[in-house]
């Protein structure tokens, strides 16, 4: 009889630091889920904000009060704080409009006092140009002369729209006559009455400049007039709508930014009002203390700050981290100062905030002013924030990233590229100019990247030295020298945190405050993947070619 033949199992032996790889892995993946559960959040948040929403129409029933209707979008559903002993209260929050009206803009309704609910299909949803949205049901446009078309007209809409695009039209009109023409004449003038507080009295040049300032302000009155006639025409026609409260309210069509219907639009409509929104979302400036508007201000300054802060950085980064590795002597000197560089990267921004403040600011702009502009003093020019400190500021704060990096990645080309170089030959500059930097360009643009993003997304420092809740004109523009450095201008981290804790209405706010979040990580994403796509292109040109 033949016994069965048994094989020994030898037991596994796990290598000593395998629990670590799997702790890290687990480290990992949690910060991976948070990171995508964050941006989910902002990007729900955010998007929700253009999507359009229906308005329901609730009928309120108190032992008080009696039988009451109100009217809006609701916002979120949520048990309220019960007292003790007693269960949790469902309730929900609309958004009820009609802040001029109703003193807010925003209600919290009991389930429990709700008797019904319906979907009015004449709901009406008015953006203005001032406190908000209005909701309410159409009545009747009252035209100039006394005439009016009610709202049960088959013509009412396609009137209204008429008479909507003509208004903003006129707007449009009174914008560009304001800010471009009259904007260029009051320019000339203060340049003209600047220039002759600071010439001598009865020549020639004198008197030619007081002609020219004369004609000009003739001119300044005749735009005023024009534009306040315009402004006159605005109010022509009225909307009157009916609000869900019972009242009626008068709006001018001038102060009205467009109208929808919600509760007849069906999905393609709302696909197309999505994209409308989010496009005068990012094309239009910001209105009632931000809360309302656009934000493309804010986007454009952003931008513009963060190419300078951009163009400032790598020079001195590039050249610093040359020095420090090809021609600095090693030794303690040399490793002081990079402990330095190491150490900075970790200052608080606000500490380089003062620092700019006082010195670019302070010392280096009131120097500018009283050597090249001390006609407008006591106005300074350049003796206060701007945008041009504000990128040297933030210059500062991340050159020592571009240092490092630039370090590392002059240290990562292979000493016999440089030997070979030198043996047919050429100088040490040469060197490091064909070999050295072509194949160090991407480590260099990769400090780039970490100081842009870095660099576009801090606050506390540009609060100090030029950011503004609210600029009235853009830091570049047609106007000679096109770009103005000492004019300051809008931010989209700053415009967030004016939104969040500076708004009088903070519930309108978060809505916009996700919104702003949202695009302030999408132009931090296209200007990194910008450089990324550069970086990458870089290294595969001179992967073969340096080597």
């Amino acid at each position: 009889m033949d016994l069965p033949v048994t094989t020994a199992v030898k037991p596994v032996r796990r290598t000593p630091g395998e629990p670590m790889v799997w702790v890290t892995a687990m480290g990992l993946a949690i910060g991976l889920a948070m990171v995508a559960g964050l941006l989910g959040v902002i990007v729900w948040h955010g998007i929700g904000v253009f999507w359009p929403k229906r308005i329901e129409l609730f009928r309120l029933v108190a032992a008080d009060a009696g039988t009451t209707t109100v009217g809006g979008v609701v916002v979120k559903r949520q048990d309220k704080s019960p007292e003790i002993g007693k269960p949790p209260v469902p309730e929900i929050q609309i958004y009820t409009g009609n802040r001029d009206v109703y003193g807010l803009a925003f209600r919290y309704l009991d389930v429990a006092n709700i008797a019904g609910s319906s979907r009015p299909d004449d709901a009406l949803v008015v953006e203005r140009m001032q406190n908000g949205n209005l909701l309410g049901q159409p009545a009747r446009i009252e035209l100039k002369g006394g005439q009016s078309v009610d709202a049960a007209d088959p013509e009412f809409t396609s009137r209204l729209d008429t008479l909507l695009a003509e208004a903003t039209r006129r707007r449009a009109e009174i914008h560009h006559l304001e800010k471009q023409v009259i904007g260029a004449n009051a320019s000339q003038i203060r340049q003209l009455e600047t220039r002759l507080r600071a010439a001598a009295p009865g020549s020639n040049e004198v008197q030619q400049d007081q002609a020219r300032l004369a004609s000009l302000k003739a001119t300044y009155a005749e735009l005023s007039a024009s534009a306040k006639e315009l402004r006159g025409h605005q109010n022509d026609h009225h909307l009157v709508v009916r609000l869900f409260t019972g009242e009626q309210k008068s709006v001018p069509l001038g102060e009205v930014v467009s109208f929808h219907f919600p509760n007849r639009m069906g999905f393609t409509a709302r696909a197309v009002a999505f994209f409308a929104n989010a496009w005068g979302f990012v094309s239009g400036s910001p209105r009632e203390s931000n809360t309302e508007g656009g934000i493309f201000p804010a986007i454009f300054g952003t931008f513009v700050m963060t190419l300078l802060m951009s163009v400032v950085v790598v020079p001195f980064g590039v050249v610093a981290a040359i020095y420090l590795r090809e021609y600095a002597k090693q030794g303690p000197v040399v490793r002081a100062v990079r402990i330095a560089v190491n150490n900075l990267a970790g200052v608080p921004s606000i500490v380089f905030g003062v620092f700019g403040l006082g010195f670019f600011v302070y010392v280096v702009g009131g120097s500018i002013d009283r050597a090249f502009f001390s006609q407008n003093l006591p106005n300074p020019t350049f003796g206060t924030g701007g945008i041009g400190w504000a990128a040297l500021t933030l210059a500062l704060m991340t050159v020592p990233v571009v240092i490092v990096a630039t370090e590392e990645s002059i240290a990562a080309v292979p000493r016999g590229a440089r030997e070979g170089s030198l043996a047919c030959g050429a100088s040490k500059w040469q060197t490091i100019r064909s070999i050295v930097l072509p194949a160090a360009v991407p480590g260099i643009l990769t400090g780039l990247i970490l100081a842009m993003a870095r660099g576009a997304g801090e606050v506390a420092p540009l609060m100090l030295v030029g950011v503004v809740k609210l600029a009235p004109s853009l830091p570049v523009d047609l106007e000679y020298p096109f770009v103005h450095l000492d004019q300051k201008f809008m931010h989209l981290g700053f415009h967030i945190y004016d939104l969040g804790f500076q708004s009088p209405d903070s519930e309108a706010a978060k809505p916009m405050v996700f919104a702003t979040t949202l695009f302030l990580i999408l132009l931090v994403v296209v200007l990194n993947l910008g450089a990324i796509m550069l970086r990458e292109r870089l290294r595969r040109r001179f992967a073969t070619s340096t080597f």
